[in-house]
């Protein structure tokens, strides 16, 4: 293939004769049914993106709430340990004393 027959095949291409044949008509569908194909695909790719960022994000979200129920749960169970309640009661001036007899079960 020479120069001249290059610049003739980029004119040909470039210039639009290529789309006034019949090739171009012949298999119009063809291409027609592969652009709606790639528009499909790209579509999904980033609808699927999407959603993969969504769900990292209430995966992180559900991380921080299940340390945070924990941080809490931990404080609730210091709290009212037996030993703090009866701080906090004397602290309060509560008069509250806990008991030196044992406690009954009622059988029937």
């Amino acid at each position: 293939m020479n120069a001249k027959d290059v610049k003739k095949k980029i004119m040909y291409i470039l210039g639009g004769t290529v789309f006034t044949e019949d090739f171009f008509w012949k298999n119009a569908r063809f291409f027609l049914t592969v652009l709606v194909i790639l528009l499909l695909y790209i579509s999904n790719r980033y609808s699927c993106i999407e959603k993969r960022a969504k769900i990292e994000k209430m995966q992180w979200e559900l991380k921080d709430a299940k340390f945070e129920s924990l941080t809490i749960a931990a404080e609730l169970m210091s709290v009212s340990r037996e030993a703090k309640v009866e701080e906090l009661v004397k602290k309060n001036g509560v008069e509250i004393s806990q008991t030196s007899e044992p406690t009954y079960k009622i059988k029937k």
